[in-house]
């Protein structure tokens, strides 16, 4: 069974596009991995998926390139994070690659709008939380509030 060039365009298309909108959010705010690497890292699973799907029915299982997907995106979000000054950052930015990695998987998969509304979901946390924290900010006439921001790191 070989997907229809229509279908994978299609589908090439919806992970490049959702990957897109993940990444200029992240790029907008001069966060690590940002258009590129977002966009990347969408249509990478996709086809990672679709390849595994396709070379699965002959024999094997297809769920082994799915969880070799979830190390490599491990791999790849680990890099994003680093300490400075004391503060740990890169966390959402990793969090944001593995939710992604997820994404571009669905998308392999066939299961598109899915994709989509977790991708809104995703934009809506990045974006909505990202706007709370700030109000918190004001109101606390302080730095952001963010998760893990004073922890202190040994060196």
């Amino acid at each position: 069974m070989t997907i229809a060039t229509d279908v994978f365009i299609t589908r090439l298309l919806l992970a490049a596009g959702l990957s897109a909108a993940l990444g200029l959010e992240r790029e907008i705010h001069r966060k690590p991995a940002g258009l590129r690497t977002n966009m990347l890292i969408g249509i990478g699973a996709m086809l990672f998926t679709i390849i595994s799907i396709e070379f699965g029915h002959g024999s094997g299982t297809t769920d082994r390139v799915a969880a070799q997907l979830i190390t490599g995106i491990g791999f790849l979000g680990a890099g994003v994070i680093l300490t400075r000054e004391n503060k740990i950052l890169g966390v959402t930015s990793a969090a944001t690659i593995w939710l992604l990695a997820a994404v571009g998987g669905l998308i392999g998969l066939g299961h598109l709008s899915t994709a989509f509304v977790i991708s809104l979901a995703t934009l809506g946390v990045l974006i909505g939380i990202g706007a709370v924290e700030d109000a918190w900010a004001r109101i606390r006439r302080d730095k952001p509030a963010r998760i893990l921001e004073n922890l202190e790191i040994d060196q």
